[in-house]
């Protein structure tokens, strides 16, 4: 079951720089990607189209993981779950794809969440279909390995502890959270992936 799942998502599946091109034409369309086009979602997919230009620039692997990946026994197969208004999404998928670029062992693949609700539902976290989320799939059996996402720990604990002290995720959390990324320069990211492997 699981597996033809995935097999089905990968079909439909995007490169990274298939994905790039996809998210950037929709940004100047006033579009977005998911099944509802909504002002406020049109609005962060054209912030996050900007953060992903830069960040595709600016991201760097750390030496010790870049050693790791360019060491990897086996063959995966990287598939992720995104959509072009996710923050989230937008901070991590960029640290993905330089990790997967390293390595000529990871094919690095994208889908979009509401067009594959199936793959989503076996993915959720407490719930909920937060994404992103990176699948690893060892290409060799078709198995899954293991999972990562919505956010790394720390990225996490900051929206737990806003949610405790305000009840809610408001702009200002969205805000702090985008902050936090941008000091951690996708580290968390690289570290906590490279664990699950």
């Amino acid at each position: 079951m699981m597996n033809s799942i995935i097999e089905k998502s990968l079909k439909d599946s995007f490169s990274y720089q298939e994905y790039r091109s996809f998210v950037t034409d929709l940004a100047k369309e006033d579009k977005t990607t998911g099944h509802e086009q909504r002002e406020d979602l049109i609005h962060y997919t054209q912030l996050n189209e900007a953060r992903l230009h830069r960040l595709d620039k600016t991201i760097q692997v750390v030496d010790e993981v870049k050693t790791v990946l360019q060491n990897l026994s086996k063959e995966y197969t990287w598939l992720v779950i995104s959509e072009s208004w996710c923050g989230d999404a937008a901070q991590i998928l960029p640290v993905i794809n330089k990790m997967a670029e390293v390595s000529d062992k990871i094919d690095l693949r994208i889908v979009l969440r509401d067009d594959n609700e199936n793959l989503m539902n076996l993915f959720l976290t407490n719930g909920t279909k937060s994404i992103p989320k990176l699948i690893i799939i060892d290409k060799a059996t078709n198995e899954v390995i293991n999972d990562f996402g919505p956010r790394p720990k720390g990225a996490k604990q900051l929206i737990l502890d806003y949610k405790a002290a305000h009840g809610i995720v408001d702009e200002t959390a969205k805000i702090e959270l985008q902050k936090w990324y941008l000091q951690d320069k996708g580290i968390s990211t690289q570290k906590e992936i490279m664990e699950l492997l």
